[in-house]
């Protein structure tokens, strides 16, 4: 087949696409910059373009992908109808493959990638060779965001952003938790429980839900087959009891699959993270973390786990907010996770803007010094946060650079690997 994906670079579409090349397909794609992602495909033999353009839709493709975040006006979507090309969003693709597996699917506000992370290794390494799609990348899965297994095996992150889970079908659902988010979209938490209630309605009679038995709103949910974790103490490399209860729930989906404990507990033990998920190095003394928290529940818990991870070291969080609707419905819950102190220092910096997803009214109400000053911390420009940081920073700091936008780029900048 040849398969056109607009929006290749993201993380979700780049996984699909990927898994997609290594099937033996012609992949061509477009995003509006370049990234690892791309240049990983291009490696390996995708055609991708810069910047989306109408040219880049041949008569003889097959399907074309496109990333949600691509509006209906894009000229490669109108293209694409003009020559009455299949078109399928990447929630709608990702459907399709589901159908042709036993699906492990990976729900919640919160901890979707650790956990899908760690029952993707817990399988792998009890011989079950599954097909994997993640959010994130591993390095056991030599830095990349997918791999193509050869059992039936396929485990998933399934986003409930846009209602985008319902497109799946699973057979087995391991359920985080439920919390208030992306609330630009389902405007109140009544209306995200009932999205996962759908969701949770399109596993089979003799599927399973594997749910957290500390998540309030979880148990509100209903399914025919129902098993609940709850908070096991184990031995992991990440900190916080947050990666714990990720670590149960794998446990949980790992001995319902009647896979050794001896085999789990190791491949747990073992578990180092993954990308953009408490992603530790060190240069000298100086400790450097890159993180994704970008919600006020994750950035609590992150930073309380750092601080039990280095109690007596000066913690600075250089955070980036992430979408001016996220930071406006959360302006609060983002200065009571700051005030807990679990940071020494805090730096904010400008909103990271998701195109398509903001509003004008929106975008006006938000005062981002006034959020820095109210959490205890500073505000700065991206471009004056090396200077500051070199300036004041100890050799033996820990400092963690935090959000789901680009901040990740400038722990790069400042300390290059």
């Amino acid at each position: 087949m040849k398969i056109h994906f607009i929006g290749i670079g993201g993380i979700g579409v780049s996984a699909l696409a990927g898994y997609y090349l290594k099937k033996g397909n012609q992949i061509t794609g477009s995003d509006l910059s370049f990234s690892e992602n791309t240049s990983y495909l291009k490696k390996e033999g995708a055609k991708i373009a810069k910047g989306h353009k109408k040219e880049n839709i041949k008569k003889d493709l097959d399907l074309i992908v496109f990333s949600p975040a691509i509006k209906k006006d894009n000229p490669e979507i109108k293209k694409a109808k003009e020559l009455k090309i299949p078109l399928k969003s990447y929630p709608q693709a990702l459907g399709q493959l589901t159908k042709e597996y036993f699906t492990i699917a990976v729900s919640g506000t919160h901890g979707k990638s650790t956990t899908s992370s760690m029952i993707a290794l817990i399988l792998e390494k009890a011989g079950l060779d599954p097909t994997v799609i993640l959010g994130t990348k591993l390095k056991e899965f030599s830095n990349l965001n997918f791999k193509v297994g050869k059992s039936n095996y396929l485990v998933i992150e399934a986003d409930e952003h846009f209602g985008s889970f319902l497109n799946y079908s699973p057979n087995i659902i391991v359920l985080t938790n439920i919390e208030k988010e992306h609330l630009d979209y389902y405007k109140n938490l009544n209306n995200i429980i009932k999205s996962f209630q759908k969701y949770i309605e399109k596993l089979p009679k003799n599927g399973l839900l594997i749910l957290n038995k500390r998540d309030e709103n979880s148990k509100k949910v209903k399914a025919f087959n129902i098993k609940k974790y709850d908070l096991i103490d184990l031995d992991l490399r990440v900190p916080g009891d947050h990666n714990k209860l990720n670590a149960s729930a794998a446990l949980a989906l790992a001995r319902e699959l009647n896979i050794p404990d001896k085999i789990t507990l190791k491949t747990l033990k073992d578990y180092r993270g993954s990308w953009r998920r408490f992603e530790k190095r060190k240069i000298k003394e100086l400790t450097i973390i890159s993180d994704y928290a970008h919600h006020p529940t994750e950035i609590k818990a992150t930073l309380k786990a750092c601080r039990e991870k280095f109690p007596k070291k000066n913690i600075w969080c250089v955070f980036q907010p992430h979408q001016y609707e996220r930071t406006y419905y959360f302006f609060q819950d983002f200065i009571k996770s700051f005030q807990l102190n679990y940071q020494d220092e805090l730096i904010i910096t400008d909103i990271f803007e998701v195109k398509g997803r903001e509003t004008k009214k929106t975008k006006e109400k938000i005062n981002i010094k006034e959020l820095a000053e109210k959490s205890g911390g500073i505000y700065l420009k991206q471009k004056d946060i090396e200077k500051h940081l070199k300036k004041k920073i100890n050799p033996s700091d820990v400092i963690i650079f935090m959000g789901a936008g680009n901040i990740y780029q400038l722990v790069e900048k400042i300390f290059p690997k």
